[in-house]
């Protein structure tokens, strides 16, 4: 097991960390990353190198998910096979925490392979800044996903060996990677499933560079511009429903015309810019999929919406209603069926079994251009 610390400009509990890992003997190596933080802070990797750390370090700041994907790929390098706990730089994992998760993913033998979350509590003294992001984060990510995860923000995760070939290919560069990873898990194959750990915070949690409202949006990146694209195609449809329906007088006509015309943006908006799916790779599937769905919507859409305007309810109120209600299972389906699959991986190919993964991330041309980043390694 290796403990993998991506690190942005670290105080003095970056080396302490460190040493105590080391000297608990937890993991075969500890691998950091320091994510551009410059030559001020070169003392606290140079330290964190003489407690016994691999120190690798990018050239510029290119984000957390950047600093954890690079780490990974030296540990597929160096250390193939090793299953990998990745914990945060600012003094918030403690080695008994650390080491729980690497206890948790050492006895789990399930399959599919199972991503360990040490999940905090969030009780007791916890910075406002902490308590809303994981606050406004985890409500938004349970929309989004369909499943619970008390704390989506974490850090501390536990990572099978089979798991680190996917993870490169997970969108992302900054705090919205460890979001996509969540995102992206059960489509890909995987599980999850929590570890309670300690909530720990140093002098308020100063040293996070996790910002409330700006990250908070960028790790929820993916619902929200789903829901911008629900948004246009929502008023393309009214705006063509209620045109039709001044034309033709046929409110079934109307909904049904407007709809296709709607679906159509929807279709190319969120397979483009939602789930990133481009280029014709499974183009075919993807469109007879979400036509079905879109079929089944027009469907529900028919009957609540001449149920409520049965009742009495304007036609663009029961437009608004029936929209909501509907929007989220449109969401749901086309995250889970239509671009995605058990069987591929988030750049839409099929997944390959992990030996297959491992020799593929290894001879990847684009991966060997990441590995050639200028960086300098520190050795004890």
């Amino acid at each position: 097991m290796i403990v993998l610390v991506p690190a942005y400009q670290p105080g003095a509990a970056l080396p302490v960390l460190v040493g105590r890992l080391r000297r608990a003997d937890v993991g075969s190596d500890v691998v950091v990353v320091d994510d551009g933080s410059g030559s001020a802070f070169s003392g606290v990797f140079d330290e964190a190198a003489r407690e016994g750390a691999t120190v690798i370090t990018h050239s510029r700041n290119r984000g957390k998910g950047a600093a954890l994907k690079t780490g990974i790929r030296d540990i597929l390098a160096r250390f193939p096979g090793h299953d990998v706990v990745t914990a945060d730089a600012d003094g918030q994992h403690t080695v008994h925490d650390i080491q729980r998760v690497a206890d948790a993913l050492a006895s789990d033998v399930s399959h599919p392979p199972t991503l360990v979350l040490g999940a905090r509590a969030f009780h007791g003294t916890v910075p406002l800044r902490s308590r809303l992001g994981n606050s406004v984060a985890r409500r938004l990510f349970e929309i989004a996903a369909g499943w619970k995860v008390s704390d989506t923000q974490t850090g501390l995760r536990g990572i099978p060996a089979d798991m680190l070939p996917w993870l490169l290919n997970v969108p992302g560069e900054r705090f919205e990677y460890e979001t996509e990873m969540l995102l992206r898990l059960r489509s890909a194959g995987f599980e999850a499933r929590e570890v309670a750990v300690d909530t720990l915070y140093l002098e308020s949690n100063a040293s996070s560079h996790f910002r409330p409202l700006v990250d908070s949006v960028r790790v929820t990146a993916p619902l929200v511009i789903f829901a911008a694209s629900s948004l246009l195609a929502f008023l393309v449809d009214t705006i063509a429903l209620l045109v039709l329906t001044a034309l033709t007088g046929s409110l079934i006509g109307s909904i049904v015309g407007a709809r296709v015309l709607s679906a159509s943006v929807n279709f190319v908006v969120n397979r483009r810019f939602v789930f990133r799916r481009r280029g014709r790779q499974r183009l075919v599937a993807q469109g007879l999929g979400y036509t079905t769905l879109a079929l089944l919507l027009l469907g529900s859409n028919v009957v609540w919406m001449t149920f409520l305007t049965d009742l009495g309810l304007p036609l663009l109120a029961a437009k608004v209603v029936t929209e909501t209600v509907l929007a989220v299972t449109s969401y749901q389906v086309q995250r889970r069926v239509v671009f995605a699959g058990r069987r591929t991986g988030p750049d839409g190919r099929r997944r390959l079994a992990p030996s297959q993964e491992r020799q593929r991330s290894a001879e990847a041309p684009g991966d060997r251009m990441d590995l050639t980043i200028p960086c300098r390694e520190r050795t004890p």
